[in-house]
């Protein structure tokens, strides 16, 4: 893949770098502010953009990454904060091809790089801690009060980007339980497109919209 870098923290930036050049990527441009960090992404159109959330100012990375969306509606970010910081990334989340990942998980290297690729490719892929804290927001609002425990554990790690076998594994359930969990969300959700997919972004936007 070909990867713009947005991070105004030259060793995180020159280690990110460093990090996705070891794995096969090109990373065809550095930038340490959020208005350079447009500039490369609308000079190189890269396939992924890869920004930190403060450069260096609070959400100077959402702000270029509203830019970028702005110019072009479907290219690929992922978000990365020292912290969680959800009020505005759910307007980003909201748009699909987005990632939001605090700093520390991208030492476990091969979990970072397959969900950059998750992004990448059109899908989401939400910190674990972050979606905890939407989920924990979203328990409180009615539009998810029929859903059971564990329904609402299955949409958290949907809303991470896992598949169901993926989900299964992560709960120790059978990938048929999945999928019957899945019907259940989407049913009483009030989703009922054909496309599976489809009612996946929807289920996730739901609950993304729960927590704002």
């Amino acid at each position: 893949m070909r990867i713009v870098i947005g991070e105004d923290s030259a060793l995180f930036r020159e280690g990110l770098a460093a990090l996705l050049a070891s794995a096969g990527h090109d990373v065809v441009a550095r930038a340490d502010n959020a208005p350079a960090a447009v500039s490369q992404v609308r000079a190189h159109e890269p396939d992924v953009v890869v920004l930190d959330i403060r450069m260096p100012s609070d959400e100077d990375g959402i702000a270029a990454a509203l830019e970028i969306r702005a110019w072009n509606p479907v290219m690929p970010i992922m978000l990365l904060s020292q912290h969680i910081e959800a009020r505005r990334v759910l307007d980003l989340v909201a748009t699909g091809a987005i990632g939001y990942l605090l700093k520390d998980r991208v030492l476990d290297v091969d979990e970072f790089l397959a969900a950059l690729a998750r992004v990448a490719a059109g899908g989401t892929s939400l910190d674990s801690d972050v979606v905890a804290r939407l989920m924990g927001v979203a328990r409180a609002n009615s539009i998810l009060d029929s859903l059971t425990p564990r329904e609402l554990d299955v949409l958290a790690l949907m809303a991470q980007g896992s598949s169901n076998a993926a989900i299964g594994k992560r709960l120790y359930l059978s990938e048929r339980t999945v999928e019957t969990h899945c019907g259940g969300i989407f049913s009483k959700l009030g989703l009922t497109e054909s496309v599976d997919e489809n009612r996946r972004v929807r289920a996730i936007l739901t609950y993304l919209d729960a927590a704002r």
